[in-house]
């Protein structure tokens, strides 16, 4: 099973299913899509596991139970890297993103004390710095307007504590190359762009506690 990369028509297929999400289009193009679409994404998965581990695709279908946007399928298609890792293919091309996108509160916990940490929240700087140096952007989410209780608000890292999670994340827009074994060599230089900031975060916050 090689990587070949994805056809123009796998982004028209997007484009169709955005235009009409219906269960009478994707019926209609699921087996385009099992063999055009999910095929390569496998394909890609596979030739990436040796290094960044095995990875999940996931499921087509919308959660719409608590969602006023009824349309039963996503406008992507999504997978998950056992690393940490998350590559997307949609009508505007492919993207990739590594990190912690939302940490679960023991995680903040110990993420918090790690960037107040003056060893630990150094290293996390310089961490970001080299990794945006290569070009690839480090993205804050569900940051607090101000610092968290029990944190100094003129701390010197408090932009780093009013974050819930930490990512990089790149977007590529439709070229030529999608459709080439070029496209996998892009994903593994972006994550091993990326790979600092993971483990980072595996080091000093870790798994959820279940």
């Amino acid at each position: 099973m090689t990587f070949r990369g994805w056809p123009s028509e796998a982004l028209e297929f997007y484009e169709g299913l955005t235009a009409d999400n219906s269960k009478t289009y994707w019926t209609a193009h699921l087996p385009f899509y099992e063999e055009q679409v999910r095929g390569p994404m496998l394909e890609l998965l596979a030739a990436l596991e040796p290094e960044l581990g095995p990875g999940k695709i996931f499921r087509p279908y919308r959660d719409v139970r608590f969602s006023n946007d009824k349309s039963p399928y996503k406008t992507h298609l999504g997978a998950w890297l056992e690393r940490g890792g998350y590559i997307q293919l949609s009508a505007d091309g492919l993207a990739a993103g590594c990190g912690m996108y939302q940490l679960e509160p023991d995680q903040l916990d110990r993420y918090r004390k790690a960037v107040a940490n003056d060893r630990t929240g150094k290293q996390l700087t310089e961490v970001i710095a080299g990794i945006e140096k290569a070009d690839v952007v480090v993205h804050g989410h569900g940051s607090l307007k101000t610092a968290p209780r029990g944190y100094p608000k003129d701390h010197p890292r408090v932009d780093l504590l009013r974050h819930k999670g930490l990512t990089t994340w790149t977007e590529w827009e439709p070229a030529a190359w999608l459709g080439t074994p070029a496209a996998l060599k892009r994903v593994v230089e972006f994550f091993r762009k990326s790979w600092p900031l993971r483990d980072w975060l595996d080091d000093h916050v870790g798994p959820p506690r279940r």
